[in-house]
């Protein structure tokens, strides 16, 4: 009876240290949120809300569909956050001076903060630190830093299938941009904070809907497929090298067959015996 009676009074006490927890959660003003795991449901295909509205890093009030002109690379972040966001900008800001669209006119990256207690202010900073990063010239327009309510930026991740949570000021998240079209729909998702020059251009040349020509696009899916393992394009040396060995055969018989073709005919009569 002793030992059971020691051993009841830890779980009282573990119940009543969860009761002081919940309570002090309760009073959190940065609550722990509940809810679906974290992680990503990739909805290719589907579009997202382009009359959601946020605020650029001036302030302003825009319209998503006024920033989605074209391409554009949207990136899921909270900037007050001190480790993989960071990383996940920084990696693009070092691979966009090596893309040869242009951008602003060709394409358009967007920064979105989930966060909904961040400002246009921290926004800003946040801007001027990574264009300065490039080292190079980057138009202002070509790269925005928005930041919103909490039911924009749920309608927005919602429709993208992206899954975070709060844990006091901080977030778990994916590590994910996507790749939309000029009419929002979602072309690609990208994992990870590295990026390579050729999987950005051709997400992008994914969703140029068309305007680099169907034949363009037609060799691009001909030669690279993505690897949903490997969450890259990768090249279809297979496919391509059948094909060049079936063209150089093909070549080949043609050769042949016209070859055959001119010395008959250069061994017609009148010429057979050489006297005529």
């Amino acid at each position: 009876m002793l030992l059971a009676a020691l051993m009841l009074f830890p779980c009282r006490a573990g119940a009543h240290s969860g009761e002081a927890s919940q309570k002090h959660r309760d009073g959190d003003p940065f609550p722990q949120e509940e809810g679906a795991a974290v992680g990503v449901d990739e909805r290719l295909g589907a579009k997202i809300p382009l009359d959601t509205t946020f605020r650029d890093e001036t302030g302003k009030t825009v319209r998503l569909g006024d920033l989605i002109t074209g391409p554009t690379i949207i990136l899921p972040v909270y900037y007050s956050c001190t480790n993989i966001c960071n990383y996940l900008q920084g990696g693009l800001a070092r691979v966009l001076p090596a893309i040869k669209y242009r951008p602003a006119a060709d394409y358009r990256v967007i920064s979105l903060s989930f966060d909904e207690t961040e400002t246009p202010q921290l926004a800003a900073r946040y801007k001027r630190m990574y264009l300065t990063s490039m080292n190079v010239p980057f138009p202002e327009d070509g790269w925005r830093f928005l930041t919103g309510d909490a039911q924009n930026i749920q309608r927005l991740t919602a429709a993208a299938g992206y899954r975070f949570q709060r844990r006091g000021r901080d977030f778990i998240h994916p590590v994910t941009s996507l790749v939309v079209a000029r009419d929002g729909t979602i072309v690609r998702y990208l994992y990870g904070t590295t990026f390579l020059a050729k999987d950005v251009t051709l997400a992008l040349l994914e969703a140029r809907e068309g305007r680099a020509g169907a034949s363009i696009r037609k060799v691009m899916e001909f030669c690279f497929s993505f690897d949903p393992a490997g969450k890259t394009y990768v090249f279809n040396l297979m496919r391509v090298s059948a094909t060049v060995i079936i063209l150089c055969a093909g070549g080949l018989l043609a050769f042949l067959l016209l070859g055959g073709n001119k010395r008959k005919k250069s061994g017609a009569p009148g010429n057979r015996d050489g006297r005529d």
